[in-house]
């Protein structure tokens, strides 16, 4: 009897782990945008938006384009990042080979970039404080939600329901346990009466810049192996 519980046990985590079996997304872009609101219990008419990060991705490479904050059709940074490493790159050079920049540069920790998209292996704060909320739909996609209350800030997170990961999170560790992608944390700071929206916004086509480097890099891989 032990042993047939044994085995219905076993298969039943089989059957959830395989429910649960993620997917990486092979190509594509993320977006990163902030909204702040000054006074924001007067009203949300003192807005400013902030175009954080343009990444594209190609399976494990990652090409992100930091945009003037100021001036956002300005691009003020450009990086190369693999695992945990970032290469920052010249934006005049077109035919960078990834395979080379690796070995002749020396790289950054992504945790300690200043710019961009943060790269953070914290956890959310008071995340084991957080409270389930019921589950919303916003421009058209329906998320689940939790919020975390403190004396200093009140936050809602937004995680949509998916299998497929991107090769940036915002906080990874949420994601893997609501099993969805965070793609929008909103927070408001009772002291300082601002109120602040992230969004991380995916799409399927790379920016030019990132393009024109991931098709120089994937025609020389082509190239050496025939």
């Amino acid at each position: 009897m032990k042993t047939k519980l044994t085995l219905l046990s076993f298969a039943v985590i089989l059957i959830l782990n395989s429910c649960h079996k993620e997917i990486k997304s092979e190509k594509g872009g993320i977006d990163i945008i902030s909204n702040v609101y000054f006074n924001a219990s007067k009203g949300l008419d003192q807005m400013q938006s902030f175009h954080i990060s343009k990444m594209s991705y190609s399976e494990d490479d990652l090409i992100e384009i930091v945009p003037d904050r100021s001036f956002p059709e300005i691009s003020k940074q450009l990086y190369f990042i693999k695992d945990s490493l970032c290469y920052p790159l010249d934006f005049e050079r077109k035919t960078v080979l990834f395979s080379e920049l690796v070995l002749k540069q020396k790289p950054i920790m992504v945790w300690k970039k200043k710019e961009g998209a943060v790269f953070s292996k914290e956890w959310i704060p008071n995340y084991r404080n957080r409270k389930k909320l019921s589950d919303t739909v916003l421009f058209g996609k329906q998320y689940k939600r939790f919020e975390i209350n403190s004396p200093w800030n009140y936050t809602r997170f937004y995680i949509y329901p998916t299998d497929t990961i991107l090769p940036y999170s915002l906080y990874r560790h949420a994601e893997q346990d609501y099993h969805g992608r965070l793609e929008r944390i909103d927070s408001y700071n009772k002291k300082n009466d601002i109120f602040v929206t992230l969004q991380l916004i995916p799409r399927k086509n790379w920016d030019e810049a990132a393009r024109e480097l991931f098709e120089f890099n994937h025609f020389v891989t082509r190239t050496e192996n025939e």
